[in-house]
């Protein structure tokens, strides 16, 4: 199998100097399956429907006169589609491939209920132009003139009962034509948060001083409504203050017509299914909870020293409720428990549960990796490794990995890597891809945390090089989820999908078991030279419970990600 290239492409109509090249996934999109609204091109979201704008003109880059690290240009989208309106700029950095949207939107012409009263019927529209521009900041602002070299920053005046999504950015010191924009009726719209500082310039005074922000939905998760538009945050100042003055959308339609149905979410996991690959030095390879089952997993109860067989569907352990201590599941005590702890590689597959994610604009397709056993940790002191004997071990091991695909042409967007208690996002062009659209991911040894490429990973302080090692690497160890998977949840479709029963069994998938860690861990610590030991102390204590052994982990369902969105 040979791992594709990273593909990028020039835009020719507006390409500039000063624009990077447009990233495309190594493969062609293909035709997906006819459905209501999936790929559409367009999302209705109610009284508006908005389309995703990709093209882009260059206006104004900071490199022209901040003196920042990190370089970030802006643009205004262009090929807006007949009677769409936009809703602000977009920017990002100079040094990412161009691969950002905006929306813009319309209002829906049959947008009021039919059989509804005129005189009851709203006419404030959803989209008016704003009343004026206040400019927010400009380099040349406090300058004896304006300078060609600037870039000048607008925040939109909406009327009242309006807010607005977005700011204009121009390279001239006029004010942009109210025309140019739209506000959106405010109960269309939602609350947005500053998510990530992208640009910081200025170390004086405040006035001196500006920043900008990526922005994303403050009601996100599965039950979200609201609907990221693509524009930034920016302030003249060090402090952002309680409330933005601009908002993003709302999906207001309760049938989400632009999520993927049953035939289409096949399409998609088969086009674009990661390889897994293991390390090649994993013991404890995954397996189907099936062959966990069926090979002598046992439930347990408390107060009872046996435990019970649980059958191969799990239709005998209890379901529903919270995690109450109650019930657990644990290894068979007696000769099968080594054989069990390394797992089924053949038998294994990825659990998959399908969600709406920025209210139904993007579908994330949650993949859940099941191994029976987690191996102890290592612990990295500078060049010195220090194999863990018990740190670390637990039984029953869920982790899991995020597709996010864009609603609107269908195409992988980013992954969410989780790694033990966090996680990142990752972009689609700093992915590696194997097979066409099927992106890498790599399952750290022993903890089978997931990473965007191989390497030796520090749980810690890689500044002081002391932490847990987290090893990735390419090996003959691998799952295809594209082909080995199994959909056990998507909610949003109602009773299409059948959940299995063990996926209700809400307790820990392992024993609570207290190792005397703490003696092994003191043993390490002391050994250390002194500057260190505090460091050590302060890392192992924001090491994860599961971490230490002292309790197994719980299943899908009881994890915050299952309603919420990913690193919450």
């Amino acid at each position: 199998m040979l791992i594709a290239s990273k593909c990028m492409r020039w835009n020719t109509i507006t390409q500039t100097q000063s624009q990077p090249p447009i990233f495309s996934l190594p493969a062609p999109i293909p035709q997906w399956h006819q459905g209501q609204g999936f790929s559409s091109g367009l999302v209705n979201l109610g009284e508006i429907e908005v389309f995703k704008v990709t093209r882009f003109e260059f206006i104004w880059s900071s490199n022209a006169i901040l003196d920042t690290k990190k370089v970030l240009t802006f643009y205004k989208p262009v090929g807006i589609p007949d009677s769409f309106h936009i809703l602000g700029h977009y920017c990002q950095p100079t040094d990412k491939p161009l691969r950002g949207f905006v929306l813009v939107a319309r209002e829906v012409e049959d947008r009021l209920p039919k059989n509804t009263n005129t005189d009851n019927r709203t006419k404030i529209p959803p989209l008016r132009n704003p009343l004026d521009f206040e400019l927010v900041w400009s380099p040349n602002v406090g300058s004896m003139e304006f300078t060609s070299v600037g870039g000048y920053f607008w925040l939109p005046q909406p009327p009242e009962g309006y807010k607005a999504l977005g700011y204009m950015v121009t390279n001239k010191p006029d004010k942009p034509k109210l025309d140019e924009m739209c506000c959106v009726r405010a109960d269309l719209t939602d609350e947005c948060e500053p998510y990530c500082l992208i640009l910081a310039s200025g170390s004086g005074t405040p006035e001196s001083s500006f920043q900008v922000w990526s922005l994303r939905p403050c009601d996100r998760g599965m039950l979200g409504k609201g609907v990221s538009v693509g524009t930034f945050f920016c302030s003249s100042g060090l402090n952002l203050g309680d409330e933005l003055p601009i908002a993003c959308l709302k999906n207001l339609n309760p049938s989400l017509p632009a999520m993927p149905n049953m035939q289409q979410i096949h399409a998609l996991i088969n086009h674009y299914g990661p390889t897994v690959f293991f390390h090649p030095g994993e013991v404890y390879l995954p397996s189907s909870v099936a062959w966990f089952f069926n090979n002598g997993a046992m439930l347990y109860k408390k107060g009872t020293s046996t435990g019970e067989g649980i059958d191969t569907a799990g239709s005998n352990l209890p379901g529903g409720g919270t995690n109450d201590r109650q019930f657990w599941i644990d290894l068979p005590n007696d000769d099968r428990k080594n054989f069990i702890k390394r797992g089924d590689l053949k038998s294994a597959r990825l659990y998959v549960h399908v969600k709406p994610a920025l209210g139904g604009t993007f579908t994330d397709i949650v993949m859940w990796v099941f191994c029976p056993f987690n191996g102890p940790a290592t612990l990295k002191v500078g060049i010195t490794n220090i194999p863990l004997s018990k740190v670390g071990e637990h039984v029953g091991d869920w982790e899991h990995f995020t597709l996010r695909i864009c609603n609107f042409n269908g195409e992988l967007y980013s992954i969410y890597f989780s790694q033990h208690s966090g996680g990142e996002w990752v972009d689609a062009h700093d992915l590696e891809y194997i097979d066409g659209n099927k992106a890498i991911v790599y399952s750290s040894k022993c903890g089978h945390a997931s990473y965007p490429h191989p390497g030796t990973y520090i749980q810690g302080s890689s500044k002081l090089g002391v932490g847990i090692r987290n090893d990735a690497a390419h090996s003959s160890f691998y799952v295809d989820s594209s082909i080995c998977y199994e959909i056990v949840a998507a909610e949003y479709l109602g009773d299409v999908v059948t959940e299995p029963q063990w996926l209700q069994f809400m307790r820990e998938w392992g024993p609570k078991i207290v190792y005397d860690s703490k003696a092994e861990l003191d043993k390490i610590i002391n050994s250390l030279p002194r500057m260190l030991q505090c460091s050590m102390k302060n890392l192992l204590n924001k090491l994860p419970v599961e971490l230490y052994g002292e309790e197994g982990p719980t299943g899908p369902k009881e994890k915050n990600n299952w309603l919420q969105d990913e690193r919450w």
